[in-house]
């Protein structure tokens, strides 16, 4: 799908491009939460959730200037995830994306109020969107649903039963439940959040809603699997970390052949979802085929 390549590509260079817009001034104060809220949001990464905002507003005829707002505050909420993610009470991790965590660039304080006002300003994001305010009930449902996928029914939740399960055994259904919450929420609001914009029939919807959460579950087995297979240099962090804390993955449940054959079975199964729309879903194939098949 070399045009979808190129497509992709082209909205993480402008993704790149307009994100430093939707944040603080750095000259401004404070000026070092104003920092670690810079440093930890513009670290790079795949930007894979606002790929699929565009992607599904592909789908459904929507510009992508439509959807900035949208896609920003996604991204905001998964960066303030990451920051709390990799402190010393969570994860415990020292690097993140081939650079030093939040929390060691800076300090614990610091990291945790920077993943604070991150995941405030996603929200204040979305209420003064000019794109979404001639639209006042799809701009709450928006924010409605960015907020229950990372709240105590999506993220959050999903990083309780996350650390409760660190050294327990724990079944293959069980892992697939708790990355249910925590990363198949957030890209399900991700692929559903175009949809809310427009007159899209229910069976549209669903789809999308299908398509986010099978394609985050297969996005989250492939990550395990990095864990245990990828390149340290290349995956930005230390492989092997989920072993060293005891911590369930697919891979050490299922194994690693029978990890990837579920990966690629999900994938499928997103795929098929997508004969249910009616525009241009070549871009959501795409993902939907990366997710299994990157170094990172």
């Amino acid at each position: 799908m070399p045009e979808s390549t190129a497509i992709v590509r082209a909205w993480q260079t402008r993704f790149e491009d307009i994100l430093p817009g939707f944040l603080p001034v750095l000259s401004q104060s404070p000026q070092l939460l104003f920092q670690a809220m810079h440093y930890s949001a513009t670290a790079g990464g795949k930007r894979i959730r606002p790929l699929f905002v565009y992607a599904s507003g592909r789908a459904l005829g929507l510009h992508e200037t439509k959807l900035d707002g949208i896609a920003v505050a996604i991204e905001l909420i998964h960066a303030y995830s990451l920051i709390h993610d990799d402190l010393p009470a969570m994860d415990d991790d020292d690097f993140r994306r081939g650079q030093a965590s939040c929390h060691r660039q800076f300090d614990e304080a610091t990291a945790i109020l920077a993943g604070d006002a991150l995941q405030a300003l996603a929200f204040e994001i979305l209420a003064a969107d000019p794109a979404l305010s001639t639209q006042a009930a799809a701009q709450t449902e928006i924010i409605l649903g960015l907020a229950q996928a990372c709240g105590a029914g999506g993220m959050a939740g999903g990083q309780v039963l996350d650390l409760a399960s660190i050294g327990s055994k724990i079944s293959q259904a069980e892992l697939e439940n708790i990355h249910a919450f925590k990363t198949g929420a957030l890209i399900e609001i991700s692929t559903t959040a175009a949809a809310m914009l427009t007159a899209s029939s229910s069976g549209e919807r669903h789809a999308l809603s299908r398509f986010g959460k099978l394609t985050g579950l297969a996005f989250q087995i492939f990550d395990d699997l990095l864990d245990v297979t990828g390149n340290s240099d290349i995956i930005g962090k230390p492989s092997q970390a989920d072993a060293a804390r005891s911590k369930p993955a697919f891979p050490s449940i299922i194994g690693v052949e029978k990890s990837y054959d579920r990966a690629y079975e999900l994938r499928d199964l997103a795929l098929a979802e997508l004969v249910h729309l009616a525009g241009n879903t070549d871009t959501l194939a795409w993902l939907a085929a990366y997710a299994v098949d990157r170094d990172r």
